[in-house]
């Protein structure tokens, strides 16, 4: 009889595996970090096999922690870091280059040109998406333009696209899978949301043939099953969701209406819309939540803010203030507030509600007085400002008026930072009892589909509440600091020519 589902959770810094029993609860944890490549200013990139090897290592390291076999095992789940683009022969699995990570700039300038061209409206019509190298499509044709003979092997079928969810599925299976799910299909600017299928229009526009595209299957649904020689045993490959929508289905916000937001290397807000594809007006992003088996599509509204705890690690590798990240709350709460020091990580650009791939990293009122503390809380308050900033363009699209915040990720165990989210949206923020709510919606979607957990209701009553966190900071006063950081953030905008 199984007892575990594994989750396989692939970031942007590490990969993770979490076995997660029949109550939701984990029961063993493998994290392993792997090193980010900066080959220019604004480029990011990963190795392919270095983010495979961790994956591999961690579900193996999980299952030892637990003394678990494959045996034990009713599905396995995977999230990833979403829209970081892979190409890989199909032949020999080997990548034909570096993976692009979602961070990476280097396609601004055709994003530009699609925009000149008016292409842009289509885009957005046809995915949900603002025009932005953010997303798949543009590395895509970056990859297929600047890697020798690419574009004449992937016309040929001899090439394979994927998103990391894509690529683990792929190596998983020992090649036998070449398919990504919905959620992560809608975040690579290729797919309509509305037909459910790759778009025809933009593929020709951006040169990508077919032939490189993955098959696209609901969030939870039995793909296939691992090589045994991986795990142990051949082990259902049953669920798969981009990292964002995984978190917002194991906050279990399965409702219309209901939202998360996600404290991780980014900072990520989703709204559950329902069955309805709500069109932004506010530089917001229209998008798919999730699929379970042949249920109608779930769609959402997304808020991403590309650095969130990422510039909590540049005080602690860049500028060597912290030793660890955790060490930032100590320092932060040395002082009583920032002394009006502004911090904008802008290190890639600014994502929602903004989309400035120009914007760059800022430090605003310093005086002689400014301290490691006041720098490190401008940090930590950088992050509520930014999900500010997504909440306010969600209440104009939606006419929502939040009621609750829910919260998860790395730094909402940052009590500093949450209190202060609390008090500048005036609205109450919940962090629930199992924060790995990534993971954890991968769990949940894989085990859904082999019938581990009965549906939505059973995992419902499984959400529990850690901490509530209630605003306190006079409304004027928040309006103040608010108004400041719209001030810093003007200063960064448009900075590289």
């Amino acid at each position: 009889m199984a007892r575990y589902v594994l989750a396989l959770d692939q970031g942007t810094t590490s990969s993770r595996a979490i076995l997660f029993d029949q109550d939701g609860r984990i029961a063993a944890v493998a994290q392993q970090e792997f090193p980010q490549i900066y080959p220019q200013p604004g480029w990011v990139e990963h190795d392919p096999v270095a983010i495979w090897s961790s994956q591999l290592q961690v579900a193996r390291d999980a299952l030892e922690n637990a003394r678990a076999r494959a045996a034990d095992l009713a599905a396995i789940g995977i999230t990833n870091q979403r829209e970081t683009t892979l190409i890989w022969d199909r032949s020999t699995g080997q990548p034909i280059h570096n993976a692009i990570v979602w961070q990476c700039r280097r396609t601004a300038p055709l994003c530009d040109q699609l925009k000149a061209e008016g292409f842009d409206s289509e885009i957005r019509q046809r995915t949900g998406l603002v025009t932005d190298a953010y997303f798949s499509g543009t590395k895509v044709a970056w990859l297929l333009d600047q890697v020798p003979g690419a574009r004449t092997r992937a016309e040929a079928g001899d090439l394979a696209f994927g998103t990391v969810d894509t690529f683990l599925l792929w190596r998983l299976s020992a090649g036998r899978l070449h398919a990504t799910d919905v959620s992560n299909a809608s975040r690579t600017m290729l797919f309509n949301i509305h037909t459910l299928d790759w778009d025809d229009a933009i593929l020709a526009r951006l040169h990508i043939p077919r032939a490189l595209l993955p098959a696209v299957r609901p969030s939870s649904a039995v793909y296939g099953e691992t090589e045994p020689t991986w795990l142990g045993g051949a082990i259902p490959l049953a669920g798969m969701a981009g990292d964002q929508q995984a978190a917002t289905y194991g906050q279990t916000c399965f409702a219309p209406r209901m939202a998360k937001n996600t404290y991780g290397t980014g900072c990520f807000m989703l709204l559950n819309t329902g069955p309805t594809a709500v069109q932004s007006h506010h530089g917001l992003l229209t998008t798919i939540g999730w699929r379970v088996g042949d249920q109608p599509v779930v769609y959402a509204l997304e808020g991403s803010v590309f650095v969130a705890g990422a510039a909590v690690q540049w005080l602690r590798d860049g500028l060597g203030i912290i030793r660890r990240s955790s060490d930032v709350e100590p320092l932060a709460a040395g002082v009583a507030d920032s002394g009006g020091v502004y911090m904008v990580p802008a290190f890639v650009g600014l994502g929602a509600p903004y989309w400035d791939p120009y914007a760059r990293g800022t430090v605003v009122g310093l005086t002689r007085g400014s301290t490691a503390a006041h720098l490190a809380r401008a940090t930590l308050e950088s992050i509520a400002y930014q999900t500010r900033d997504v909440v306010d363009a969600m209440v104009a699209d939606s006419g929502l008026e939040l009621q609750a915040l829910r919260a998860d990720g790395g730094a909402a165990q940052n009590a500093l930072l949450m209190q202060f989210q609390a008090d500048m949206l005036g609205v109450p923020v919940e962090v629930p009892v199992v924060a790995e709510t990534t993971a954890l919606g991968a769990a949940y979607l894989a085990g859904q589909a082999v019938g581990f957990w009965t549906g939505e209701d059973e995992l419902t009553a499984k959400w529990s509440l850690a901490r509530r966190y209630e605003p306190c900071m006079p409304v004027d006063r928040r309006e103040a600091l608010f108004a400041g950081w719209r001030r810093a953030v003007a200063r960064a905008q448009d900075w590289v020519a």
